[in-house]
């Protein structure tokens, strides 16, 4: 028989901010939990470099570059909703990182910066959301600056991603002229004043959209235009249709600024109210019922030393079923082993609160030493196992080096503490030449900088990469041993091994692995993501 927590159920909103990098994600962010009330101040992304930093971007290498390459939890309740914000990385090299954030949200916020559209990563992020089927929700953000007509805007979000858009607020403006947003919903025009850096909320005065005031308020030809366009509007788009939002049929679309904190108000609101709450997951076993009398949750992130005065191993886990409570006793499904989860958190960046219970949607922080890692199932029920996180291959190789032999205890700790992130791959190549030698893998070139980065302010351990010619990886299967398979590889080629064990081999280029499929593939059989885990 089930809890009586579906009110608790009803009332969470997890979801993540996804952008191409420059859109506005983090200022968003920031703006959200502003109005959200999490925030009495809000620091700007250029005055960051200044005299603030943003509260969801917390490791040192974020502030100097002025990017986010991690992910953090932020909880905060706005009216009558738990929202749980996940932080995505903002950078591309960091797409595997932002895959497994999406694995636990119920819905998105895509940012799109008017002036350029829709970019590269923003169409890879949304292609991984539609497949997953979670409702997105799309800000067009720089409404303050000259960008792309309203319309045009519209159609591309049409036309590139695929999908219908249905126009929840028009912009009453635009560049320096902008003044804030028509909510196409309740016939209302919202207008704007600016403060000083969007520090705080922006003061908004609303009028019926027939007040003849609002002509003057606005300047040159913008009533006339805003006129027009949403006469075009509504005779193709009809109102808000709340199911085919949630079935993923269509994106609803709020402009605005983020930075000037305008129509921020609305689409924290229209989000609330429309966005998905949480679904059930999947699992070895079919459905999981949220309000089944277990409780389960799946590990989709590991954080080290967010706090460096802890030194500390976070393990955020998405509850999927019951309810959780601090103490309790669960099984890890990757080892069977049952331990105790007593020290549970919710994080604001760097500061956290303990947490005592938590409902299906939640995200946990569990500050722990035991083994856990990215895509372990914790449940009361030892054989329940939801579905693995996959894994990215990797695209970029090189031998981590020790320059200081001296030095090796801080560097072998910081190594095995990062690595367990799952941020970059770890590999062991078995020739006699690479000997005691660690292999990483990583999806883009900054993931190197930023574990040398860490391993020398967390650990104070210099290190420094090798770089290998290789480009390809792929996961092998084969009756061969690693001597003969290894007679078979093309020039450069190698074998290899992952942290769990499993047999990669490794190419200069797509079209050397080819060539080899061509010759052998009756011998070996390669896959883009790896087999069923086995311990090394």
């Amino acid at each position: 028989m089930g809890y009586t927590g579906n009110d608790e159920i009803r009332k969470r909103r997890t979801f993540a901010i996804i952008s191409h990098p420059d859109a506005g994600k983090t200022t968003l962010t920031e703006k959200f939990l502003l109005y959200g009330g999490a925030l009495q101040l809000a620091g700007s992304v250029t005055a960051r470099k200044k005299q603030r930093e943003t509260a969801s971007d917390w490791m040192e290498l974020e502030k100097q570059r002025g990017i986010s390459v991690s992910s953090t939890l932020l909880q905060f309740d706005y009216r009558d909703w738990r929202m749980n914000l996940l932080d995505t990385p903002g950078h591309r090299d960091f797409s595997e990182d932002t895959y497994r954030v999406l694995m636990a949200v119920d819905s998105v916020v895509m940012v799109i910066d008017a002036a350029k559209g829709i970019e590269s990563q923003t169409r890879k992020l949304f292609e991984i959301c539609r497949d997953r089927g979670i409702p997105i929700f799309a800000f067009m953000n720089k409404l303050d600056r000259p960008g792309k007509a309203p319309l045009e805007l519209v159609d591309e979000v049409e036309t590139v991603l695929g999908i219908g858009a249905c126009p929840v607020n028009w912009p009453l403006g635009d560049g320096v002229d902008f003044r804030g947003v028509y909510d196409r919903m309740k016939k209302e025009a919202h207008l704007y004043e600016r403060v000083s850096g969007g520090a705080y909320k922006a003061p908004v005065s609303v009028r019926d959209f027939s007040d003849p005031s609002l002509a003057g308020e606005l300047h040159g030809k913008a009533y006339e235009q805003a006129v027009e366009e949403l006469q075009i509007l509504d005779a193709v788009q009809g109102a808000l249709d709340p199911a085919a939002v949630l079935e993923g049929r269509s994106i609803p679309v709020y402009f605005g600024s983020a930075v000037n904190n305008f129509g921020v108000d609305l689409l924290l609101d229209g989000f609330a109210e429309h966005s998905s709450p949480p679904v059930p997951r999947r699992s070895n076993r079919g459905v999981v019922p949220m309000d089944a009398s277990e409780f389960s949750g799946f590990v989709f992130k590991i954080q080290t030393n967010m706090n460096p005065l802890h030194r500390d191993r976070i393990a955020f886990v998405r509850v999927c079923s019951g309810k959780f409570e601090r103490d309790m006793q669960a099984y890890v499904s990757r080892t069977g082993k049952r331990i105790r989860l007593s020290d549970s958190h919710t994080h604001f960046g760097q500061s956290r609160e303990i947490v005592d219970e938590a409902w299906p949607g939640d995200i946990v922080g569990l500050v722990t030493r035991q083994d856990l890692r990215v895509g372990d199932t914790l449940s009361g029920d030892p054989g329940l196992v939801f579905d693995e996180i996959p894994r990215f291959a990797p695209e970029h190789f090189g031998f981590i080096t020790n320059p200081s032999p001296a030095n090796y205890k801080p560097f072998r700790k910081g190594l095995e503490q990062l690595l367990s992130e799952n941020i970059i791959q770890a590999f062991r190549v078995p020739s006699p030449a690479h000997q005691n030698k660690t292999l990483l893998g990583a999806v883009g070139l900054l993931q190197f900088d930023v574990l040398l980065h860490r391993l020398k302010s967390e650990y104070g351990a210099e290190a420094g990469i090798d770089n290998m010619p290789w480009k390809v990886l792929r996961w092998a299967e084969s009756e061969l041993d690693d001597g003969a398979l290894a007679e078979l590889l093309p020039y450069e080629a190698a074998v290899a091994y992952d942290e769990t064990g499993r047999r990669v081999l490794l190419f200069t280029s797509e079209w050397s692995m080819e060539h080899f499929l061509e010759r052998h593939h009756g011998e070996v059989a390669l896959t883009h993501t790896p087999p069923a885990r086995r311990e090394a």
